[in-house]
């Protein structure tokens, strides 16, 4: 990402014809198949869409390539390049720096060993910016990760969208659009440990040396309230608003909803979602208005992590992190272990638990 006082990149360039077919290009009003209903009333999102997760069929649409920040539902690109990149098996030791992420956190606690698999947990079922941080610098850096995350969306097609950070706060060029997070999403569900990780509803973390594992719960709502629900991914920036993904299997038919820069008024995102899911579901299989581009082949076997240059990777913050709201929930919490005491590193640890579950019920923003 540029350095400060550098210019933000130049806009992605517009592919034409429209990516999945002409009808995608429209922006004025919604693409739906002919003769079907209109769609449900009060969506507050200006780019939405819904698809079929197994033939790619677009069954609806407004305005499926506008370009707009993704917020949290990018770290379904981020886990995306994980997948295909790190081993899950392999291990890390979380570190302050991931700790002290801005926005949303799982709980990684400095100096505990948690396997890949893990962090990937922590970031996709709680929206941890460590979980971020922590599985960028585990890929070499958060420049490193950026950039292949980068080429991963421009090999699946994902000409709407460019990652300026690993966690989805905003940063300069950062861009996505409804299409684009269908294809992703969908690149990702052809992944077993992705369809699991987002199909979990609670699981435990290890906490710091010495100390107990905690509870993770899944956040997404779809996957806990929607009949069918197979989970997705909330977002919440300042730049971003609102964002959902979320997707359902319904006697055997799969569908993902994709909601960009919504409001959570007159009723939750979430909601809108489901609704949208259920307009979805009443349309005829094999409606189309376009397509989503081809799966690519099975994914090559993980590579090796790039190793750090001399001196290590710099974690360069985006520069308008700073205007982000909390992405989901949550201030920078710091755990503070006695090196020798063990009574005090069980307090630090009980007030860092409960400090982080006060935070979740202050400063979530509702999806």
């Amino acid at each position: 990402m540029p350095a400060p006082g550098r210019p933000s990149p130049e806009p992605l360039p517009v592919p034409d014809p429209p990516v999945g077919g002409e009808r995608l290009g429209a922006c004025d009003a919604p693409v739906l198949p002919q003769g079907a209903p209109p769609p449900p009333p009060n969506l507050t999102s200006p780019a939405w869409l819904v698809a079929d997760l197994d033939s790619g069929e677009v069954l609806a649409a407004l305005d499926p390539h506008a370009r707009h920040r993704p917020a949290s539902t990018i770290k379904t690109l981020t886990a995306l390049t994980v997948l295909r990149d790190l081993d899950l098996d392999d291990r890390l030791v979380a570190t302050q720096e991931d700790a002290n992420r801005e926005g949303s956190k799982v709980g990684l606690a400095p100096g505990a060993s948690y396997s890949v698999r893990q962090v990937l947990a922590g970031m996709m079922m709680q929206s941890g910016n460590d979980a971020a941080h922590a599985l960028a610098m585990k890929r070499g850096g958060v420049n490193v990760m950026v950039a292949r995350m980068n080429e991963v969306a421009r090999d699946i097609g994902a000409a709407d969208t460019r990652a300026a950070t690993p966690s989805g706060l905003d940063g300069p060029g950062m861009s996505t659009s409804a299409y684009d997070m269908a294809l992703i999403f969908r690149a990702a569900m052809r992944e077993p440990e992705f369809r699991k990780v987002i199909g979990t509803r609670q699981t435990e973390l290890p906490g710091p040396p010495g100390q107990p594992p905690f509870l993770v719960s899944n956040d997404n709502r779809v996957l806990l309230n929607y009949p069918g629900g197979i989970g997705g991914k909330t977002g919440f920036t300042n730049d971003a608003q609102h964002t959902f993904v979320g997707a359902a299997d319904r006697d055997g038919r799969r569908l993902v909803a994709v909601m960009l820069r919504g409001a959570n008024q007159p009723e939750k995102l979430s909601q809108q979602t489901m609704r949208l899911l259920d307009y979805g579901y009443a349309l005829a299989p094999g409606s189309s208005v376009g397509t989503l581009n081809p799966p690519e082949p099975e994914p090559p076997a993980p590579v090796a992590a790039a190793e750090p240059p001399a001196g290590g990777v710099q974690d360069q913050a985006p520069q308008d992190e700073g205007s982000a709201l909390f992405d989901s929930l949550g201030a920078p919490l710091t755990l503070l272990f006695g090196s020798g005491l063990a009574i005090a590193g069980a307090f630090g640890f009980w007030r860092h638990r409960t400090k982080l579950a006060a935070a979740q019920r202050r400063e979530t923003p509702p999806d």
